[in-house]
């Protein structure tokens, strides 16, 4: 569901292409460490217009994406 909007802020970050990052892609090899992981869900918040309070590790792109479906629903 936010899947398009955490892949364009990676790619905003990084010099890899939104259509290379998927689902599984982890953060690590995308070379996005812990401190570019506040960072970017600062400009995550920014796209979305919702807040993000990170509260457990996330590995994943989709670990993300379900993790702020999982806020914002409940």
């Amino acid at each position: 569901m936010y899947f398009d909007a955490i892949a364009k802020v990676i790619a905003e970050r990084t010099d890899i292409d939104v259509s290379e990052i998927k689902p599984e892609s982890k953060f690590v090899d995308l070379g996005i460490d812990s401190l570019d992981t506040v960072d970017m869900i600062m400009s995550l918040e920014d796209e979305i217009g919702i807040e993000i309070e990170l509260d457990k590790k996330v590995e994943t792109v989709d670990d993300l994406d379900k993790y702020i479906q999982s806020k914002v629903q409940g």
